[in-house]
């Protein structure tokens, strides 16, 4: 199996945008190819992150439009469509297309135009995830998250504001990010009394409707090499499913997803999660960000609350999570957002993200479809 470095990676203004799904996708494929000096007719294959561009905007065949307005031709491409982990979905295709010989130069690109439909329509869209009873109902992610904490919190005696101090970090983190969609800082008051959406979650407990893009470039590490002496390498991958009807989990607690793909990226990495010097988690919700960290070995079961209070996750922590200001702050642009997890990372490790960078050589982006029904989590590390 092929060794699969990046050397390219890039991120648009995630946020309301005017452009419509083709021109977020141009403009981040083109600043990576930009970024890393290869020129678009070198791409073997190019793989578009997408969730909902028929639904959105009625827009299909995406996939060799990017192509063509690349000028990658005759580029092998396709879509990925894995839910809210298109992104990370993506990543593990690009990876697999590179790693398997068939592909010497690979380009991902990640995006979604959601902001032009209204919060119900989008959020309709979204419900579409879950299982065709529980859609039935009016079971949404949001509420899915509501009953989520709500368990956690009275199973491990854990204090509200400790998910409320998720937020507050994220949006911290998010300020020194110049592709956010809010650079604003957020206080404990006003988190704890903003209005409730799923009891006990409240407004800044999610993430926002986004539309944005971003890209990363896939090649073997000796091609890599041809290009440049900085590059990051995939040093292991994994992705899995849990039960798409969350109520048949013995644990609603435990994404067994997130568990199952971690261990296969830590086994196929050479390491541990006491290695991770820094993790893009998938903060849909505040509440995500205590069950990814605990189900990928951070943390004990129950207690990534008390590392939240003891400041271990803050930027200066011992473990940063979501230096990018997660999809909390930073955005979700459903597809987008497991190719800007790898982005974030992708700078982290080459020392290239300024105010927000910490001191790391490896890194872990975990990205999640639905309410944990399919889970990419990736690990990546400094080449040499």
């Amino acid at each position: 199996m092929t060794d699969v470095a990046l050397i390219g990676a890039s991120m648009t203004q995630f946020g309301q945008r005017e452009e419509w799904i083709l021109e977020l996708l141009s403009q981040a494929g083109k600043e990576c190819l930009d970024d890393a000096g290869v020129a678009p007719h070198d791409l073997d294959h190019v793989y578009v992150s997408n969730m909902a561009s028929g639904e959105f905007e009625g827009q299909t065949g995406i996939m060799n439009a990017l192509a063509h307005d690349l000028g990658a031709l005759p580029a092998y491409a396709q879509r990925v469509d894995q839910t809210s982990s298109s992104g990370g979905a993506g990543m593990y295709a690009a990876w697999q297309s590179v790693a398997s010989g068939a592909s010497d130069m690979t380009l991902l690109v990640g995006g979604e135009k959601m902001t032009h439909r209204s919060t119900g329509e989008a959020t309709d869209v979204i419900a579409s995830i879950t299982h065709p009873v529980e859609y039935k109902q009016g079971v949404t992610l949001p509420s899915f998250a509501g009953l989520t904490a709500r368990l956690y919190l009275d199973t491990y005696d854990a204090p509200r504001e400790s998910l409320a101090k998720v937020a507050v970090k994220n949006h911290r983190n998010g300020v020194d990010n110049p592709h956010a969609q809010f650079r604003k800082e957020v206080d404990l008051e006003t988190v704890l009394d903003s209005p409730v959406v799923a009891d006990p979650l409240r407004l800044y407990d999610f993430c926002p409707i986004t539309d944005g893009s971003a890209a990363l470039l896939f090649c073997p590490v000796e091609v890599a090499e041809e290009y440049t002496d900085d590059y990051v390498r995939i040093a292991g991958i994994g992705g899995a499913t849990d039960t798409h009807v969350v109520h048949e989990r013995a644990d609603p607690t435990t994404m067994g997803g997130v568990v199952d793909s971690g261990e296969i990226a830590y086994e196929m990495s050479g390491y541990g999660p006491e290695d991770i010097d820094v993790a893009e988690l998938h903060d849909m919700f505040t509440i995500l960000e205590f069950l990814q960290s605990e189900d990928l070995g951070f943390f004990e079961k129950g207690r990534a609350w008390e590392a939240v209070e003891e400041g271990v996750t803050e930027r200066d922590g011992d473990l940063p999570i979501n230096t990018s200001g997660g999809l909390k702050s930073k955005g979700h642009p459903l597809g987008a957002s497991g190719v800007a997890q790898g982005y974030e990372i992708y700078e982290q490790l080459l020392g290239e993200a300024g105010p927000r960078q910490v001191d790391a050589e490896v890194g872990l982006c975990c990205n999640v479809g639905g309410f944990g029904n399919c889970v990419i989590t990736t690990i990546m590390e400094v080449a040499g």
